[in-house]
């Protein structure tokens, strides 16, 4: 069957047909399909590399987004790619497309929202590229970090019988952002949480230091979307307890008035938060990690994803993960 379009092929199926179709090299430990692409530097550490694209209309709106808060955000999700496998942030390089429709001032406050953010995290803007644009602004940000050799934490690692762990809370973004649509003011943490993300760089870093994870990813394209990617690339399956799912104080506040809205928490996105596995079965109280950690269900041997609610019974969300194409 020949597929036509990339609606029918989807984000994810372009992604596997790039990887069948490129090559590999001694050095590099891992290419496609990962977080980030993990380079051997020498015997002692390897270089973690990732690339992301950022379109005006597509990944944010100027018409509640300023250029500040922007330059920040295209710092913060790139370093939660370095974040997910444990590593620890060293370099970004920067290309943006400007149309005419942007003023120099307004470049100026998004320079200094990267550099400011980048700061943030020990990291330097070491070069990139600028050129116009005839349609909307276009960011493409490439971070680059390293981390010792065999340390990284890749999203096939799982193992059945294990815990799986969500750092912070699910949906504040996701639901900042339908609010925003709808042309309401969110609640300020459910703004800030959507228009400045934070990159978990310490937590991702002691998960790896203290090999307390075994698989382990940043929760982009929604939580069960981004689980799945650590089962399919594991071979097993999940269940999820939708009570523990960790939600904020404005968040459950507006779930309250709309139920409905926990499809957010579950597929709404933007997160930005590290999901991963462990052996630890008590880890959120026992080993004292920064920011809280929430266990929120188990790795199963059999393949699937269920849901199962308070009485037991199984919950179908009505919502799917973040798709470019579909």
């Amino acid at each position: 069957m020949t597929i036509e379009k990339l609606s029918d092929l989807g984000e994810f199926g372009l992604i596997r047909r790039l990887q069948q179709q490129a090559g590999g090299r001694e050095d590099l430990v891992r290419g496609i399909g990962d977080d980030c692409a993990i380079q051997r530097q020498d015997s002692a550490r390897e270089l973690l590399t990732s690339t992301d694209l950022l379109i005006e209309g597509v990944h944010f709106d100027r018409r509640w987004t300023g250029m500040e808060p922007l330059g920040r955000k295209c710092v913060a999700v790139n370093i939660s790619d370095i974040a997910a496998m444990g590593g620890v942030p060293k370099t970004l390089f920067l290309g943006v497309a400007c149309p005419p429709t942007i003023s120099v001032a307004e470049l100026e406050q998004f320079t200094h929202g990267f550099l400011a953010e980048a700061q943030k995290y020990g990291a330097v803007l070491a070069g990139g590229d600028t050129c116009a644009s005839p349609g909307p602004l276009m960011i493409s940000v490439t971070v680059q970090g390293d981390i010792a050799c065999g340390k990284a934490l890749c999203r096939d690692g799982a193992g059945a019988g294990e815990a799986i762990y969500v750092s912070g809370t699910l949906g504040d973004s996701a639901l900042a952002l339908t609010l925003l649509q709808a042309g309401k003011g969110p609640d300020p943490q459910l703004l800030s949480r959507h228009l400045t993300p934070a990159a978990r760089v310490d937590l991702g870093r002691q998960l790896s230091d203290r090999q307390l994870a075994t698989a382990m990813l940043d929760i982009s394209d929604g939580l069960l979307s981004d689980l799945g990617h650590i089962l399919a690339a594991s071979g097993l399956g999940a269940e999820l307890e939708l009570a523990a799912l960790p939600l904020s104080g404005p968040f459950s506040k507006v779930l309250r008035e709309d139920p409905t809205l926990i499809d957010l928490a579950l597929a709404g996105g933007e997160d930005y938060e590290l999901l991963f596995t462990s052996p630890r079965q008590d880890l959120a109280r026992a080993a004292g990690l920064v920011p809280t950690v929430t266990r929120i269900g188990n790795i199963v041997p059999r393949e699937g994803l269920q849901i199962r609610c308070r009485d037991n019974s199984l919950y179908h969300c009505s919502r799917k993960g973040f798709d470019h194409f579909s």
